[in-house]
């Protein structure tokens, strides 16, 4: 798990802080600035004096590694010279004294004084898929396989791997090692949370060495857009290395019957353009419980981001313990979801 540089990293970013950093590389705003819903990174949608809008996103430091970001910027590059419809930052170069930009082409800008970083897309509309509706699935599914033929062209070199790792095992430690969970069910959350990582693995090594590919990675439908042309994706900022299946089960909603339906409209579009390992279905449940313990640790390490508690008033205080017992009886149900036995998920061990 990272550790951030600073519990408040954002506090000299002011409106005119966010106005002069996209100055210095040659967009001059008019005074229209509006924060949009964003927490891990501050996310600004910003009115240009030539009348265009961009979306301005400063990087939280610590996060992601230079040639982390830079990495990300290059695959929507590649994505967007595919006609792959996700929305790539714009090519920046430097108008300022102590002003940097990295990648080829230049699409990361930092301050030599500063540790903040920062990159610019163009404003993208849309509103959220009918995810009910059985064309719109479908039209994902070809969506996601063209996204898919690019991923596996190549491989990330620095973007993390999504895998048990990564999104459990190293979560879990940093929970425990911190004494982020309430004390009254700390025992019963580290037992289940075991039981749900030994059934994660065990699923991992049942489905056998996997293809991977280069992901979008949060694939849920807040990050997917719909227009009259059809989806597109924003924010790869999770995008990393994993099997097909993780862009896939954030899309299925409802009871298993509907599930079942909307995966088979979303397979139906894919397969016109990639394969698809049916192994990897089994994945979808320890992926699920993966992320659960990644959310639990991500709110747990930015608690003292001011942001967050406002934003997440049920994750602190009197109302700990709740999330906690909460989050034990959802891990219990993973257990379940998994193969595994409800009694012996919630073992003292």
């Amino acid at each position: 798990m990272d550790e951030p540089h600073s519990d408040r990293p954002y506090d000299d970013l002011t409106p005119h802080a966010v106005l002069d950093a996209l100055a210095d590389v040659g967009l001059h705003g008019d005074g229209r600035l509006l924060q949009l819903n964003s927490y891990e990174n501050r996310v600004f949608q910003v009115g240009l004096d030539d009348g265009r809008f961009v979306v301005a996103k400063f990087y939280r430091p610590g996060r992601w590694s230079d040639a982390q970001i830079v990495e990300e910027h290059a695959f929507a590059l590649e994505l967007a010279a595919a006609e792959v419809p996700a929305v790539a930052p714009q090519v920046i170069e430097p108008q300022a004294a102590g002003v940097r930009c990295l990648g080829e082409p230049p699409t990361l800008a930092m301050h030599d004084a500063g540790t903040l970083r920062y990159a610019v897309w163009p404003r993208r509309a849309g509103r959220a898929p009918e995810l009910d509706d059985p064309d719109t699935l479908t039209w994902i599914g070809r969506f996601l396989g063209r996204w898919h033929v690019v991923g596996r062209r190549r491989r990330f070199e620095h973007r993390r791997a999504i895998d048990a790792q990564q999104l459990g095992h190293a979560p879990r430690r940093w929970l425990l090692k911190h004494d982020a969970i309430t004390p009254s069910e700390r025992a019963r959350w580290a037992a289940v949370s075991q039981r749900a990582l030994d059934l994660v693995d065990a699923a991992f090594e049942r489905a056998g060495p996997l293809a991977t590919l280069r992901l979008h990675g949060d694939c849920h439908p807040g990050n997917l857009l719909w227009t009259a042309d059809g989806p597109h994706f924003v924010d790869l900022d999770d995008a990393g290395m994993g099997p097909a299946v993780q862009d896939f089960w954030m899309l299925l909603a409802g009871d298993d019957e509907s599930a079942r339906r909307q995966l088979a409209c979303l397979l139906e579009g894919y397969e016109q353009f990639m394969d698809f390992d049916r192994a990897e279905l089994a994945l979808i449940e320890p992926l699920r419980t993966l992320r659960m313990l990644h959310h639990s640790a991500w709110l747990a390490q930015r608690w003292n981001d001011p942001a967050f508690p406002v934003a997440f008033p049920w994750f602190g205080g009197s109302a700990a313990s709740a999330y906690w017992a909460e989050q034990i009886e959802l891990l219990r149900w993973q257990v379940v979801a998994m193969g595994g036995d409800v009694e012996e998920a919630t073992a003292d061990r």
